[in-house]
């Protein structure tokens, strides 16, 4: 099963149940099974290894920022010093992939792929268009600084 993953490029966190009691209580929450392994994708449980369907569900997956962003011109108004153009980087989730490439709150993202970003909706699309496993540029403000990133999404 990890080998799998692993060729597919698909980060995981594995769980030994046998070990953790915890564990072995939200697998048990989440598909109703006690055999192993439990795979979920997103919000899909797949119970055993079930090639062909974890294929499916790999491919069906979007890719994400893992960031909460909004319009930086709604933040300018509020917050001096920030650009009113751009897309606004509010929280970055632990471990995603925002997280990885370093952005944090307070960061304006001004261009995805070297296409320019003046809103939070060209970042979701941008992201949407993004092959998934694919590494992109992602132009970006800090305190008045332009930076420049990779993120794999």
């Amino acid at each position: 099963m990890k080998e799998f993953l692993s060729r597919q490029g698909v980060r995981y966190v594995e769980k030994n149940v046998a070990a953790d009691p915890q564990a072995a209580k939200e697998m048990m929450r989440v598909s109703g099974q006690q055999g192993v392994p439990v795979i979920t994708v997103d919000d899909q449980v797949v119970v055993g290894f079930d090639q062909p369907r974890l294929m499916q569900l790999l491919k069906a997956r979007k890719p994400r920022l893992g960031a909460s962003i909004a319009d930086a011109a709604s933040q300018a108004r509020k917050k001096p010093g920030i650009p009113s153009s751009g897309a606004y980087v509010g929280r970055v989730h632990p471990g995603s992939a925002a997280q990885r490439a370093g952005l944090t709150a307070g960061d304006v993202i001004v261009a995805f792929g070297g296409q320019p970003v003046t809103r939070a909706d060209d970042v979701h699309r941008l992201v949407a268009e993004w092959p998934q496993g694919l590494e992109v540029s992602v132009d970006y403000l800090r305190a008045g600084q332009k930076r420049e990133t990779l993120i794999r999404l």
